[in-house]
């Protein structure tokens, strides 16, 4: 027979890991052992159930040349080209009638390719008919994504293959963290088509776990 001791440590366990906490609980329902405890969720467990952090699928990147970000994108940052350019024009095709409910009537056409980077995160680089780049690509105070940010220990060999490609440094030099403790460091960068991108040396949780601003 299980004691009520047992419970209270697997209510611990399941609270530590939400993702198993219906696979878990269907398996007590399920069970014929007979106990002197009621496996019941309280208001504040269930809504730690339905609020697991939800992983990160893709982002989409507005360009004035698809084939040159393409190029780019995958011999400078080495991401993988699922997708190559593809024509996707307004019709009633599926996936016409799927852009009409995002972008309205009259978009016409564009041009999309997909890409993956390193740890399987999707890249959508669109190509817009009437497409436009900003005076000031640089809006950082305006509401909405400003930058984007990847990841290589090499910070400095990265940045200097991206101004060979076309794009510069917003920043004179990398900045470290942690200047004499740790080895992390970033910079601001911009891709040949104006989008602002981030170079980080180490994984965002070690960039902040310690206390970046500190």
């Amino acid at each position: 027979m299980i004691n009520d001791n047992f419970y209270s440590v697997q209510r611990r366990f399941i609270l530590s890991i939400p993702k198993l906490l219906e696979v878990t609980a269907h398996t007590f329902a399920a069970s014929s052992r007979p106990c002197t405890s009621t496996f019941v969720l309280n208001r504040k467990e269930r809504i730690i159930m339905s609020t697991y952090p939800r992983s990160f699928s893709h982002i989409g990147i507005s360009v004035p040349d698809l084939e040159a970000a393409v190029k780019f994108y995958t011999e400078v940052l080495g991401w993988y080209l699922i997708m190559p350019p593809t024509d996707i024009v307004e019709d009633d095709s599926a996936i016409g009638e799927m852009c009409t409910d995002v972008f309205g009537q009259g978009w016409e056409r564009f041009r999309i390719a997909h890409l993956s980077t390193g740890d399987r995160i999707g890249v959508e680089l669109f190509e817009f008919k009437n497409q436009q780049n900003p005076e000031n690509n640089f809006e950082y105070w305006k509401t909405g994504i400003f930058h984007f940010c990847v990841q290589d220990p090499d910070v400095e060999g990265l940045a200097e293959k991206i101004v060979a490609a076309g794009g510069k440094k917003r920043m004179p030099a990398p900045r470290f963290y942690f200047p004499g403790e740790k080895p992390y460091r970033m910079i601001y960068m911009e891709d040949p088509f104006g989008n602002i991108l981030e170079i980080y040396s180490h994984s965002y949780e070690l960039h902040y776990a310690a206390g970046a601003y500190a």
